[in-house]
């Protein structure tokens, strides 16, 4: 069982403690056993050799980006403990482009697509098709910088956000398109955000267009990850703008754009630790808004409706002399604002002065700011497919970090140091996955800065409720210094029963900056996971029998608290609190 918090505040040296009380459905137990399988370690630290994932339940091989070696890695997981390298795809190869990287990667019926970026990232980018036993097979030219591609829920298309990125100096901005390809006859043709340019077509209120020239609205656009649940509309979101599209896919036209607005921190339920310098984990109101600035987003049905689950991740614009971050402490606040608060207090680092804000919102004609706006929204959110807040997790990922790991709340994943990321953006969720297990649909959160997979029952999306926290972390190591486990989860791809090679529903993680691929077993009905199990009083994770991860110079461990034995019948679960 979730206990409010494991260390004492005394323990910590802490001056002030405002927690809130860890979400309800979690002080039973979880109804869903996440279990450590096995992994796969590239080697390679903090060099993004383990990023976007996809599986294939044909060969059971996980394709992985593995950016630091500027290629695929394909991965046999036949035997989910022990993975093992089988090939890799070397996209740069097959184009002839030194320099060329792979950004992202998707499969589907024996064909794997991989979004190539060019050498210069402000120009065009290609996909690269190939076989699922590595042949090539064609090659296709898309936007400036394909970030993210997926296969259309029905298997004709495949999607591509172009995020096209401006160059590091700003003095190149490509336009932000998505490529919309025909898996049949290989056709490429361009969604792009022109009428919005023009003026032909009115963008929503809320939508940021920011930068150096904010006049340039296509090339301010920045499609960032997409989803496609039919073949009929792809949802991509657009992160720096605080927004999704909605992709025609017959029509290969941006049908509509959807603001996502603010999430308000002084309301019930959203709160968040501001500061890095007070010591303390301290959850509580603060008369700020974060802008959701979403990152990954999935999709689901539910009662005939689509849904689509973001992870608020949050993201900066900050290219050559420009950015648009400030410090609260760095900001002229308007006297009148802030509910008459003492500015000098609310400014001070222990408040919100070290909080990280926009610089391009809130600013009033007397040239104070009367709202502050922070980035991302800690949290995840459903929405309906026409752009309504449904469900927002509150301020759960904070709350839940700092019941399990208090001694490491809001750490990086670089570092183990107490509340290091509560002045920006906190555990920043960045992947999400949504799938089905035995009837119950579920929504799969990566947090990567913290670490860890929160897992949500999304069945009814209104009624959406935490069920368990999971991770592959090791805090008694330093990042870096050892195998410290499983450390930035940038994606998540789940596995239906009926393609798993267990039988069984599972999910595949990439983590960025471990370099390690890991892969979870997922039970109905509490098979193991509630309430046995108690961390130690210091706040690490009492340990367990170990299991293997495989790969480039790895002996280490994959399962600190939750010792799981995979028989042929079904998973034994040793505690709820895991660690890898």
């Amino acid at each position: 069982m979730l206990k409010r918090l494991l260390v004492p505040p005394l323990a910590l040296g802490l001056a002030a403690l405002a927690v809130p009380a860890v979400p309800a459905a979690a002080q039973d137990g979880p109804a869903l056993a996440v279990t450590p399988l096995g992994a796969y370690a590239s080697g390679a630290f903090a060099e993004g050799a383990a990023e976007i994932v996809a599986y294939d339940p044909r060969s059971h091989r996980v394709f992985t980006v593995n950016a630091e070696a500027a290629v695929v890695d394909v991965l046999d997981v036949a035997d989910p403990a022990a993975p093992a390298l089988a090939f890799t795809l070397d996209a740069a190869a097959a184009l002839g482009v030194e320099g060329a990287v792979a950004n992202s990667v998707a499969v589907r019926d024996g064909l794997v697509a991989v979004a190539v970026e060019a050498p210069d990232k402000t120009d065009a980018g290609w996909v690269a098709l190939f076989t699922t036993d590595g042949d090539f097979v064609d090659e296709l030219q898309v936007g400036a910088l394909p970030d993210s591609l997926a296969f259309s829920g029905g298997g004709a298309y495949i999607v591509v956000a172009n995020e096209g990125e401006p160059s590091e100096d700003y003095a190149t901005d490509p336009d932000g398109t998505v490529s919309v390809i025909d898996v049949a006859t290989r056709e490429v043709r361009t969604a792009d955000f022109a009428a919005y340019a023009s003026g032909e077509r009115d963008l929503p209120e809320g939508f940021r267009v920011f930068g150096p020239d904010p006049d340039d609205v296509a090339a301010g656009i920045e499609p960032e990850y997409v989803t496609a649940p039919d073949d009929a509309h792809a949802y991509v979101t657009l992160q720096e703008n605080n927004a999704i599209a909605v992709v025609d896919l017959a029509a290969a036209e941006v049908a509509d754009v959807h603001a996502l607005g603010a999430k308000d921190h002084s309301a019930d339920g959203n709160g968040l630790d501001a500061s890095d310098e007070d010591g303390a984990v301290d959850i509580r109101n603060r008369p700020v808004q974060g802008l959701y600035l979403p990152d990954t987003v999935a999709s689901y049905a539910a009662g005939g409706e689509t849904y689509l689950v973001t992870a608020n991740e949050g993201d900066v614009r900050e290219w050559g002399d420009y950015s648009e971050e400030a410090r609260v402490e760095d900001l002229e606040l308007c006297a009148d604002a802030f509910a008459g608060a003492d500015l000098a207090e609310l400014q001070s680092e222990e408040e919100l002065g070290r909080l990280k804000v926009t610089a391009t919102l809130g600013l009033t004609e007397a040239g104070c700011y009367d709202e502050l706006y922070s980035f991302g929204a800690r949290s995840f959110s459903i929405w309906t497919a026409g752009g309504d807040l449904v469900f927002d997790s509150g301020s759960d990922f904070e709350t839940v970090i700092a019941a399990d790991y208090a001694e490491h709340f809001n750490a990086d994943n670089e570092s183990n140091d107490f509340d290091d990321r509560s002045d920006d953006k906190g555990p920043e969720p960045e992947a999400v996955a949504v799938g089905a297990v035995d009837g119950r649909t579920y929504a799969f959160i990566g947090l990567e800065r913290q670490g860890g997979v929160m897992v949500y029952d999304v069945t009814d999306p209104a009624g959406a409720f935490f069920v368990d926290y999971v991770t592959g972390r090791d805090f008694g190591v330093e990042p870096g210094e050892g195998d410290a486990g499983d450390l930035g989860p940038e994606s998540i791809a789940f596995v239906a029963a009926a393609d798993s090679p267990t039988g069984r529903d599972m999910i595949v993680v990439g983590n960025e900056i471990s370099g390690t691929t890991a892969l979870y077993d997922l039970t109905a009905g509490g098979a193991g996971g509630g309430g046995e199990g108690e961390g130690d009083p210091s706040g690490t994770p009492t340990a367990s029998p170990q299991l293997p991860v495989t790969g480039t110079g790895v002996t280490g461990l994959l399962v600190g608290l939750a010792a799981a034995l995979v028989l042929a019948g079904g998973v034994v679960v040793a505690a709820r609190r895991r660690t890898a």
